[in-house]
C-alpha cells in the first residue's frame, strides 16, 4: 500500500473558501471597527476637542479681560490730574456695569416648565 493519498490537499473541493476564511474575518473585524469609530470614537473626538478649545479660549478671554482692565486703571490713574484714584475706579466700574446691563438686557428669558396634574 501506497501511504501517498490519491487527492492533493490542494485538490480537494471547497479548500479554497477555508484560505479566505483568515482574509474573510479579518475583513470583518476590520468592518467593525470602522463603524465602532464612525459611531462613537469620532463624535466624542469633535466633542472633547470642542470642551477643550472652548475652556482655553475662555481662560484667555477671562485673562485678557483682566489685563485690559487693569491697563485701564493704571493708565487713568496716572493721567487724571490730581491723581484722583477713585475716578478711575469709578470710570472702569461704570463700564462693567453698562456692559453687564447690556448683557442683561440680551439675555433670553426661561421658559416656564408645563405644569402637570398628577391623578
Amino acid at each position: 500500500m501506497d501511504p501517498k493519498p490519491e487527492h492533493r490537499a490542494s485538490s480537494l473541493p471547497g479548500l479554497s473558501a477555508l484560505d479566505d476564511l483568515p482574509t474573510k474575518g479579518a475583513d470583518a473585524v476590520d468592518a467593525v471597527v470602522d463603524f465602532i469609530q464612525d459611531k462613537a470614537v469620532r463624535p466624542l473626538t469633535l466633542a472633547t476637542r470642542g470642551i477643550v478649545f472652548g475652556i482655553i479660549v475662555f481662560a484667555a478671554s477671562v485673562v485678557t479681560v483682566v489685563l485690559l482692565s487693569i491697563t485701564l486703571i493704571r493708565l487713568l490713574t496716572v493721567y487724571i490730574p490730581g491723581n484722583r484714584v477713585w475716578v478711575s475706579d469709578l470710570i472702569v466700574g461704570t463700564l462693567f456695569v453698562v456692559g453687564g446691563f447690556l448683557a442683561w438686557s440680551q439675555r433670553m428669558a426661561r421658559s416656564a416648565p408645563a405644569a402637570t396634574g398628577a391623578p
